[in-house]
């Protein structure tokens, strides 16, 4: 997941987070994905750590995608830089940047794996 920091590495909208600060919450809109440039990041459902997201990783590709409500919340378990990305961009780097497709579903089957084991 190396290739999305370089993508991303001039990015001027950073968001720095403490540990404990909510990122998102289940329900609400998915206006942002973020990709992880420092910290990690707790994917929670129903109360549940179901991923720790590290260094290089997305949180909220999902809502970008399919234009549905936040399906899980996402805290900073530890501080962290973030660069959100909306979904004019996200749709942007897709079309121009296969290679940022293909790591996004990478990650999605990722996870996904893992929730079915």
């Amino acid at each position: 997941m190396s290739n999305l920091i370089g993508l991303f590495r001039h990015a001027s909208n950073i968001v720095t987070l403490e540990s404990g600060e909510k990122i998102f919450e289940t329900g609400q809109p998915g206006d942002n994905m973020y990709v992880i440039q420092e910290g990690e990041v707790e994917i929670i459902v129903h109360g549940k750590v179901i991923e720790t997201a590290t260094v290089g990783s997305i949180v909220g590709e999902m809502a970008l995608i399919d234009d549905s409500p936040r399906s899980a919340d996402a805290v900073a378990k530890t501080t962290c830089r973030l660069v959100p990305v909306n979904q004019k961009q996200f749709l942007f780097m897709v079309g121009e940047t296969p290679n940022f497709a293909l790591q996004v579903m990478h990650v999605m089957a990722e996870r996904l794996r893992k929730n079915n084991a």
